[in-house]
C-alpha cells in the first residue's frame, strides 16, 4: 500500500487530501504530519483485520450462500425458444403491449440469472 518514505515527501495538505480521498481521519492531532501518515499506512491492514473479526462487510454464512443458490437454481434454465426469445429482445424487437410486459419480465428473469450466477462466482473465492 504507501510506504512511510513515499508519504513522508508530502506535505500536511497532500496527506489530508489522500485521507479525505479514502474517507480516512488522522490518528491523534490533524496538526501533525504523523497522525495522517500512520492513517494511512494501518488503514489498509486494519480493514482486512475487521472483516476476519466480522466487522462491517463480511463473509456470507454457508447458509446464505446455500440461499443464493437455492434462488439460482429455482430460476432454472430458459428453454431454447425462451433463449432465441431473448436474444431477439436484446436485438432490440419488442412486442405490443401487453406482450411486451411478459417479454420484459422474461428478459428480466434471465439478466437475475446471470447475476446471480456472478454472484456464486465471487463469493465462492
Amino acid at each position: 500500500m504507501f510506504t512511510r518514505s513515499e508519504l513522508e515527501i508530502k506535505s500536511i495538505t497532500q496527506l489530508r487530501d489522500l485521507c479525505r480521498r479514502y474517507g480516512i481521519k488522522p490518528t491523534g492531532n490533524a496538526g501533525y504530519k504523523a497522525s495522517w501518515i500512520t492513517s494511512l499506512m494501518a488503514f489498509p491492514a486494519l480493514a482486512l483485520s475487521q472483516m476476519e473479526e466480522g466487522k462491517g462487510l463480511k463473509r456470507l454464512s454457508f447458509e446464505a450462500y446455500q440461499n443464493i443458490a437455492s434462488a439460482l437454481d429455482q430460476l432454472n434454465s430458459p428453454t431454447d425458444e425462451q433463449a432465441a426469445l431473448i436474444k431477439l429482445t436484446l436485438e432490440g424487437k419488442r412486442y405490443e403491449a401487453p406482450k411486451r410486459w411478459e417479454q420484459e419480465k422474461l428478459l428480466n428473469l434471465y439478466k437475475a440469472k446471470l447475476k446471480l450466477e456472478e454472484v456464486i462466482e465471487l463469493l465462492g473465492e
